[in-house]
């Protein structure tokens, strides 16, 4: 029996490896099949090219729990180690057994997974004890038995094994007794290792058999070895992409609308299935559905490293060898590969959504609805997508016609266009608490379209940044007369003083809130608009609603909602009203500058002026009626000043 120090410039190796090296203690399995499976493709790769002759037999990996005895064991019949294997690549660390046997088999080894060697140490974090008995598969090679109990010394001896390749024994540390539970260790075989390329046998298959679950004679083999993103396109139906999409997601009921099946072999290698889901509504609950794979081998859902963050939007694998991980296989680094990877699958996408519009338009705006928020978060996060995706990136008026940028403009540019040459282009977001302001419009021949997603305020913002001359206002943002102004502003015969009376008439109508903030004023409209409405400015309103999605914006998210009051004093009810108004002259003490005769910096002085004051009787209730007719068209009457309102209408109405 020999006896030693394992190969590392440290005696804290392992207590570096239990707390730093691992950001997960469930990995260990993870690493341990992908070693076992490594040995199963070493053995596969070997026969194919002469040195391993005869039947290969059994090659199935097997995961084995003995509950009284504590362990977990992962057993294959790969093949093999050597009692100098053993030294050199389990006693010395620096040492990857994977990266020497690529460099020998580098044409036939494209199916190896990883670095045996770091990976096998991860079985420290939740083991007293780690054995390995393994017997190569050379010739006349003796089997060894290696042990180990989390300190740098080791045993190593001969042994007795009957079958060719490895069996790596944990002896499970009181604290991890989890991973001696059945359902444990299926949860995170189904996590890790339901796609390897090698068959994993977990106990035996069940069945119901005279009211309870037996077990059978029959292996209980957890993983798929060919998933479809590793077959041929041309080999898979419609089907099989919509079976394995749920395959992928279990709890995902809905169908994905459409695929793209990645294959590159050069200069990197990247194959996999994109899938776009339905995204309408809330960015977060969609992202992280990719799963990235190395190999086969599930490394991560989280690929913000990997695609841009637009893409995390879409579900599906990603597999390719050529994405650096750290020892744990759990952290994503950047390097050329990525951002050509990066670039490559953006490409890919927009490549698609563009043949798809290309192809069958009325079928993409179908669709339009449930890739929409996919599509502007790209187009807003990339400059590159934005030019490919500007061609097919759909906006959908009130009838539900839909339209690229370029076709819009055409279509409503001889209508729409102001006296200032800006073309403005409305819109609502609720079609039904805008419906006054709608009717507006069309009755002056104009479109509205509906915006209402998450990502519409700063699509159109980036569209005005893009286009000279072109606006994007809501409809209810102002007088439709004032958002599209074809000619001067309307003009009405009462004075200044009159409307003050007025205004102050109807800011004492005005309910009390510390979250809304109201401002009147007195304009002319048209004679059959409204004879109050409420507007609310372009600018603030669209400040707040992209605080909700922005960093650095939380000044205008804490900020009140502002409304405009209008008074249309061209409206027959409003005219009326200012005709009962009353004057009276009072003085009235102002500061003036004085007059400068000698070059001075002018002071200012007080003096005693006459004033025309015009006032509207409150005993008039019929402002406060129209005041409330403008809150509730907008929905903004509610509670006890909603109740005022009835009571008053069937008063006036005595």
């Amino acid at each position: 029996m020999a006896k030693g120090n394992i190969g590392v410039t440290s005696n804290n190796i392992f207590p570096v490896i239990k707390k730093f090296l691992y950001s997960d203690h469930e990995i260990f399995l993870r690493e341990l099949i992908s070693n076992a499976v490594d040995a199963t493709q070493k053995l596969k790769t070997l026969a194919s090219v002469g040195e391993v002759k005869g039947e290969l037999g059994d090659t199935k990996v097997r995961v084995i729990i003995d509950k009284n005895k504590k362990t977990l064991t992962v057993q294959d019949h790969g093949i093999g180690m050597t009692a100098e294997e053993v030294d050199k690549y389990i006693n010395q660390i620096a040492f990857s057994g994977a990266e020497e046997f690529i460099g020998k088999y580098k044409d036939k080894a494209e199916a190896i997974i990883g670095h045996f060697g770091l990976g096998f140490y991860s079985s420290f974090m939740v083991s007293d004890k780690v054995e390995i008995f393994s017997l190569s598969y050379k010739d006349d090679a003796k089997a060894v038995h290696w042990s180990c109990s989390g300190d740098p010394e080791y045993t190593m001896e001969d042994t007795i094994k009957a079958d060719r390749g490895t069996d790596v024994v944990l002896h499970i540390n009181s604290e991890f007794e989890q991973y001696l539970e059945d359902a444990t260790i299926e949860g995170l075989l189904g996590k890790y290792c339901k796609f390897l390329p090698v068959e994993i046998v977990f106990g035996k298959k069940k069945e119901w058999k005279d009211g309870k679950q037996v077990e059978t004679d029959e292996d209980n083999v957890i993983n798929d070895i060919q998933p479809a993103w590793t077959r041929k396109p041309a080999d898979l139906t419609e089907e099989d992409y919509k079976n394995f999409y749920h395959k992928l997601y279990p709890t995902q009921f809905d169908e994905p609308l459409f695929h793209i099946h990645l294959n590159v072999d050069y200069p990197f290698h990247l194959t996999g299935i994109l899938y776009f889901p339905r995204i309408k509504r809330n960015l977060d609950v969609h992202r992280n559905k990719i799963q990235l794979y190395c190999n086969q081998v599930f490394v991560t859902d989280e690929v913000e490293n990997i695609v841009p963050e637009y893409l995390t939007l879409l579900h599906g694998v990603i597999d390719s060898p050529d994405i650096p991980l750290n020892v744990s296989r759990s952290y994503l680094q950047s390097d050329n590969n990525v951002k050509k990877i990066s670039s490559h699958i953006t490409k890919k996408v927009a490549d698609k959504l563009a043949e798809l519009y290309k192809n069958d338009k009325d079928d993409f705006c179908k669709k339009w609805d449930d890739i929409k928020l996919f599509i502007q978060f790209g187009m807003l996060s990339d400059e590159k997508f934005y030019e490919r995706a500007v061609g097919f990136a759909l906006l959908k008026n009130l009838q539900g016609e839909y339209f690229t940028l370029d076709e819009y403009k055409d279509k409503v540019k001889d209508s729409q266009t102001d006296k200032d040459g800006n073309l403005v282009l409305l819109y609502a977001q609720d079609a039904d608490s805008s419906y006054a302001y709608i009717e507006r419009a069309k009755q002056k021949g104009y479109d509205v379209l509906l915006m209402d997603g998450e990502l519409d305020v700063h699509a159109m913002s980036q569209a005005e940044q893009k286009n000279e001359k072109l606006r994007f206002v809501r409809v209810d943002s102002d007088t439709i007369e004032n958002i599209i102004r074809k000619e001067d502003t309307l003009k009405d015969n009462y004075t200044n003083e009159q409307k003050e009376g007025m205004r102050k008439a109807m800011e004492a109508c005005l309910p009390e809130s510390d979250k809304l903030r109201y401002y009147v004023n007195c304009e002319a409209a048209a004679a059959d608009a409204l004879p109050v409405f409420l507007t609310q400015n372009e600018f603030m309103r669209r400040m707040k609603e992209m605080s909700q999605h922005q960093q650095g914006m939380s000044f205008y998210g804490n900020m009140p909602d502002q409304f405009n009051i209008v008074i249309n004093t061209s409206h027959p009810l409003v005219q009326e009203l200012m005709s009962k108004m009353t004057s009276e002259e009072v003085e009235e003490v102002v500061e003036k500058p004085a007059e400068n005769t000698d070059g001075k910096t002018d002071e200012k002085v007080q003096e005693t002026v006459k004033k025309t004051v015009y006032t509207l009787s409150g005993e008039d209730e019929r402002l406060h009626q129209l005041l409330d007719i403008a809150l509730l068209a907008s929905g903004q009457l509610k509670g006890e000043a909603l109740a005022k309102f009835v009571n008053r209408s069937v008063s006036l109405l005595g």
